[in-house]
């Protein structure tokens, strides 16, 4: 696989048919030791071909497998409640949270942090 990329990589560059020796070089660069049976085999099967019709190619082989995500869907959240009845909810919340904010205050604990 990292002998590929570095193919797609050299590609991309502009190198439209890259040699075993620029593949080396891009895989030294970051460290890699090129295996040459592998970087000899990658270069036969992609000796004389377009690297654009090989990713159209392969995109379209792609497109026909199945992709896994057959588990459920996404469990949908609950329903918003209707009418005054959610605006009456929302309002009786918020004084509950101001309370929680006196209580967690330093007065209420009678000292202060910096006392």
């Amino acid at each position: 696989m990292k002998h590929l990329a570095a193919y797609l990589l050299l590609g991309l560059g502009g190198n439209t048919s890259p040699s075993a020796d620029d593949i080396k070089g891009v895989l030294e660069s970051v460290g890699i030791d090129a295996e040459e049976d592998r970087l000899e085999t990658l270069l036969s099967e992609l000796k004389g071909k377009d690297l654009q019709e090989l990713i159209t190619e392969g995109s379209s082989k792609l497109a026909s497998v199945p992709s896994g995500g057959g588990g459920g869907g996404a469990a949908g959240g609950a329903a918003a409640p209707s009418g005054g009845a959610g605006a009456a909810a929302a309002e009786a919340e918020k004084p509950a949270e101001k309370e929680e904010e006196k209580e967690e205050s330093d007065e209420d604990m009678g000292f202060g942090l910096f006392d």
